[in-house]
């Protein structure tokens, strides 16, 4: 896979360089991270009014590929949909929807501060893929960092006393799993195709895989298009959320560095467990307090030492350039 990657972005990187402002991406990435924890917490409400999560998923997708499409319509700017990578977007989709029903459907398992720290395993799996996949070499900070991470996770889970189920700890894990491959595709589509571009295609090809869950509804919820208003609103709610999140989180990793600019998803822990207190009365425990941080300073160490490692990459560059 890597490999065909490369040949794509041989093919068709463009002609200019995407041109770097990580002041600019920060900003957008913490954006992102408190509009998506309002999306977790309507997710987490939805569901208590008896809406399926695949429907949810569904209106979530719709939302945005609706909206951008009649957008750029309006402005006579289709040809901005123009791409040379549509396999890309299609793996993109397929690999999307998973991480999204992962990560949507851990907050119905899990209470939203516990769900979201979870989420935060995302970096010690990147870790994980780059030596197993990818055979590079890692150094004693980043095995330190994947130690102390994994550690965070065994006091969140707490095998002794757990008031975490095993079922919402294995589905929060797996999202991260998935979300960490997400990030490495997004940086590799924001290379060659712009924000609007990868959004559109990710919500366009990804709802007719999530559709074809429709027919299944359990008994308990509600039938797919039966809901009174205020389900409604709050289903245009996640839609909306969903596409401008997605758009700062794409922008972000356009404009700045994936190690750099995934720090600030750790601001969605404290909006998170706001949300939880005010909303359902609900304070993480002792062992969320001594985990979190151990899995949010894993993340924090793995992104610096990926900044230093990509500044000395671009420093023997321009070394050898300046040498040739």
């Amino acid at each position: 896979m890597a490999s065909h990657n490369a040949h794509h972005l041989r093919s068709f990187h463009p002609a200019s360089p995407v041109p770097q402002r990580p002041m600019l991406a920060l900003g957008m990435r913490l954006a992102s991270a408190f509009l998506f924890s309002l999306l977790l917490l309507l997710v987490k409400l939805t569901s208590d009014r008896g809406l399926w999560l695949p429907e949810t998923l569904v209106w979530r997708q719709i939302v945005p590929g609706v909206v951008l499409f009649g957008w750029l319509g309006a402005r006579g700017q289709w040809h901005r949909l123009r791409t040379a990578r549509p396999w890309l977007h299609a793996q993109r989709a397929v690999i999307g929807a998973v991480a999204m029903t992962l990560v949507l459907g851990v907050v119905l398992l899990l209470p939203l501060a516990e769900a979201t720290v979870l989420g935060f395993t995302a970096p010690i799996f990147a870790v994980i893929l780059s030596v197993t996949v990818l055979h590079e070499k890692v150094g004693v900070w980043r095995i330190g960092a994947v130690l102390l991470g994994l550690a965070g996770v065994l006091i969140m889970a707490n095998p002794h006393n757990s008031h975490l189920p095993i079922a919402g700890l294995a589905v929060g894990i797996s999202a991260a799993f998935m979300v960490a491959i997400v990030s490495i595709q997004l940086r590799d589509l924001g290379r060659t195709e712009e924000p609007v571009t990868i959004v559109f295609y990710f919500s366009a090809m990804s709802v007719p895989l999530l559709a074809l869950l429709l027919p299944f509804v359990p008994a308990g919820y509600d039938r797919p298009f039966h809901h009174d208003e205020t389900s409604w609103l709050m289903i245009a709610g996640i839609g909306a959320l969903g596409l401008v999140s997605q758009l700062l989180q794409t922008a972000s990793l356009r404009y700045g560095r994936v190690s750099s600019v995934i720090v600030m998803d750790y601001a969605q822990f404290g909006w998170s467990t706001l949300w939880g207190w005010l909303v359902f009365a609900h304070l993480p425990p002792a062992s969320t307090w001594f985990g979190a941080p151990a899995i949010i300073a894993s993340g924090v160490i793995i992104a610096w030492r990926e900044h230093v490692r990509s500044a000395r990459i671009a420093a023997a560059a321009a070394s050898d350039a300046w040498a040739g």
